[in-house]
């Protein structure tokens, strides 16, 4: 038992630091994404999408009016994430971890 109501438990994505970068994150993972859960608490934005998450670098661009080095930039305003991420140049996607049986 998790504690967690169904439709958070099977999300993933990222825990965001407030301010004008995680809104430009925020708003492209929107665009990319269906069903994006966004828990506004304060100092920190958390996103929750069912199962599978991705954000590219060009759609945060687009968003920020700038460009976005990535990874590196991303990393700075992300304190945590929930899921397992896989980052390169072009995007980052968090998928569910999938659970391993004993053998």
């Amino acid at each position: 038992m998790t504690g967690q109501p169904p439709e958070i438990y099977d999300r993933v994505g990222p825990v965001l630091l407030s301010g004008p970068v995680a809104i430009a994150i925020i708003a492209a993972i929107k665009d990319l994404n269906q069903d994006v859960m966004v828990v506004d608490r304060g100092a920190y934005v958390r996103v929750l999408v069912p199962r599978y998450c991705v954000v590219t670098r060009s759609a945060i661009e687009t968003h920020l009016g700038r460009s976005f080095r990535f990874p590196g930039e991303l990393e700075t305003v992300m304190s945590a994430f929930k899921g397992s991420l896989q980052l390169n140049q072009n995007d980052a996607a968090w998928r569910l971890a999938q659970a391993q049986t004993m053998r």
